[in-house]
């Protein structure tokens, strides 16, 4: 077994010069934003002007600082956003708090129907909302389609799920009482979301938050302030037309500042944080020091095994998609191949074929699957480490024999997040499934690391952060649990027997 890595550095080596070239462009074309470009006239019809408020709870406001965003295809500014300062996101918590004691007397199936009805909205809007995701994040049109579409999807789920939450009733010891477990909602949810998914990762929080009955306080990435705008403005909309306050969606749009805030403030219930495991460790801990909740999705170190039996047809594009995917810039992105020896030579030889195959360019082109870096530094970041990787001189480091041996390394890095092996051996299957298999949030089988569907779990281990987000049981972690003891008899026996007379 010969582990070959395929690090990110790689992909900007694949068409470098095409990348630069949509990434930068001299101050010369800067001169006019491109929401007053008539090419960019659907901008408008999502409710955005050229400078956008960046509050909302039940009105729109922001004090702050007035930011520019850019779309990373061609470096041109899009539209201004003016951001929250520490008194929006003071009054905004505020009303956020009035707002749940609105939501939570609703009850469960009621909120399912507001929720599904957000969905019906966003439904209505994918294509030009996928456009903005585009044109903002810089992502291919048909992926900022697919991720409106998670929020949809788990909009879906979430309004089935509202009919189905909750606990047992378990048996008592004691004659003449009922034991029930009963779920509440923790109040109010906050949600930090990152550039790479600015849509459907708050779609999974603010979904099902919704559902078991917080209401939320939403800070997306300040680079993708123009598209929770436009999030906000579909939602606030059906909130409105419900006669619902505002504020149970509420959002404040900032940077370092507004987010530090949110992990200290006591009054956010629990903080769900997506980013880097370098920042989000600093949450955690400033979460921990108030004996607070969080919820974290990091990092990931994700990696392929592809063994002697994996049918190449599903390997080389598997291998290829979860490497170049959005651009390389996917949490669950592919960063190591481990290839068995006999498959060695020809699997390398066709990812070469399908790496010279990538359409670099154009996010819109619909033949383009591989769009720009979302910024400057990450384009920087990237070249860094093509250098890095000529320095370190070869991608073949050592040779294992056994598959205990490369369940070893797929486990041996910090985090947790996705890996996927490759093979039709199903004893294999069932010990990388196993206790001593890949100790990953997702583990998958003849599939990349890539493309989660909304029913499971969502989330990973270690320096992962050992968050769970979107389907299965993740609801949980948006509720409290009560153990509930009722006596409805006469007597007071205790438990286990005890007798205190």
């Amino acid at each position: 077994m010969l582990p070959l890595t395929f690090s990110l550095s790689r992909q900007i080596i694949l068409g470098r010069r095409k990348i630069l070239r949509y990434c930068h462009k001299p101050a010369a074309f800067m001169s006019t934003l491109l929401i007053n470009q008539p090419q960019y006239s659907w901008l408008k019809d999502l409710g955005l002007k050229e400078e956008n408020e960046g509050v909302y709870n039940g009105t729109w406001g922001g004090r702050g600082e007035v930011v520019t965003s850019y779309c990373p295809a061609n470096n041109e500014p899009i539209a201004r956003v003016r951001q929250a300062n520490l008194a929006d996101y003071e009054e905004t918590l505020k009303k956020a708090k009035e707002a749940w004691k609105i939501w939570a007397d609703i009850p469960a199936p009621k909120r399912g129907e507001i929720v599904r009805q957000i969905g019906e909205a966003l439904r209505q809007k994918i294509q030009i909302l996928g456009n903005l995701v585009s044109l903002e994040m810089g992502k291919i049109f048909v992926e900022g389609v697919g991720e409106v579409q998670e929020y949809v999807d788990i909009c879906d789920y979430a309004v089935g799920l509202s009919r189905m939450i909750g606990g047992p009733i378990l048996p008592s010891e004691r004659p003449g009482h009922a034991l029930i477990e009963q779920w509440n909602p923790l109040g109010l949810v906050g949600i930090i979301t990152a550039f790479n998914f600015p849509v459907a990762v708050y779609g999974w929080n603010n979904a099902i938050a919704l559902i078991c009955g917080n209401v939320c306080l939403w800070k997306g990435a300040p680079t993708t302030s123009l598209i929770s705008v436009a999030v906000t403005k579909i939602v606030a909309k059906v909130l409105e037309e419900n006669n619902l306050p505002g504020a149970i969606c509420s959002m404040t749009c900032g940077g370092a500042d507004i987010g530090t805030a949110m992990a200290k403030d006591e009054r956010v219930d629990l903080l769900s944080f997506t980013g880097s495991t370098q920042v989000g460790k600093q949450v955690a801990l400033m979460v921990q020091e108030r004996f607070g909740r969080s919820l974290l999705e990091l990092g990931g170190n994700n990696a392929i095994i592809a063994f002697e039996d994996a049918d190449l047809n599903l390997v080389i594009p598997s291998a290829l998609f979860a490497a170049v995917g959005t651009a390389g810039q996917r949490c669950t992105t592919a960063r190591r191949l481990f290839l068995h020896e006999s498959i060695h030579d020809e699997v390398v030889d066709k990812l070469k074929k399908a790496y010279a195959q990538i359409r670099i360019g154009n996010p819109w082109d619909s033949n383009v699957l591989y769009g720009p870096l979302h910024t400057k530094q990450a384009v920087n970041m990237f070249l860094a480490a093509v250098e890095d990787a000529k320095k370190q001189g070869g991608t073949v480091v050592y040779g294992g024999k056994n598959e205990d041996e490369v369940y070893t390394w797929n486990n041996e890095v910090k985090q947790g997040l996705s890996s996927s092996i490759f093979t039709k051996d199903l004893g294999r299957i069932f010990r990388w499934l196993g206790p001593k298999g890949s100790d990953c949030g997702i583990v998958n089988v003849n599939i990349p690391t890539s493309g989660a569907e909304i029913g499971g779990a969502f989330g990973g281990e270690k320096h992962t952060g050992g968050g769970r987000e979107s389907g299965s049981d993740s609801w949980k972690q948006y509720m409290r649990r009560s153990t509930c003891t009722i006596n409805y008899s006469k007597d007071l026996p205790l438990a286990q027997g005890i007798k205190f007379q």
